[in-house]
């Protein structure tokens, strides 16, 4: 790599890498939903039901944005919507049983990209992949 690179090249690369697999993604999977819904739905499964402040939180969405991924997950019958039985004030998200099966289906598409990916890489240097972008994300 060019160590002359502005930061701005950098990130533009990174961005491209980033978006080919998002398109990569896109077509793979036919659910018409995107990785930020697949992550709310992972979040649900992963932690029971939660209220969708503590969902954009824990993946750095903002509150509007979760509403809007939420409202779809919900018309797709993926998610639920309950209210607190103590606090009707409270709201929260849930998965369902389709949510878990569409979830479980993306996984597995998510397994054939990772594949993809890593056959272009040697074992080294996906650790190196790996502890770079965890170093980078503190």
């Amino acid at each position: 790599m060019d160590k002359n690179k502005t930061i701005f090249e950098l990130i533009h690369e990174m961005d491209q890498v980033t978006n080919q697999l998002i398109i990569q993604w896109n077509q793979m999977f036919s659910e018409s939903l995107g990785i930020s819904h697949i992550l709310v739905i992972n979040h649900l499964n992963k932690h029971g039901k939660s209220r969708p402040s503590d969902i954009a939180r824990s993946l750095g969405l903002t509150p509007p944005s979760l509403t809007h991924l939420s409202e779809k997950l919900i018309k797709k019958g993926f998610a639920n919507r309950m209210r607190d039985e103590n606090d009707r004030r409270i709201l929260y998200l849930d998965i369902t049983d389709e949510g878990r099966k569409v979830l479980s289906k993306a996984q597995e598409a998510g397994k054939t990209l990772r594949k993809q990916l890593v056959q272009k890489l040697t074992d080294e240097e996906i650790s190196q992949l790996l502890n770079l972008y965890e170093k980078l994300n503190k």
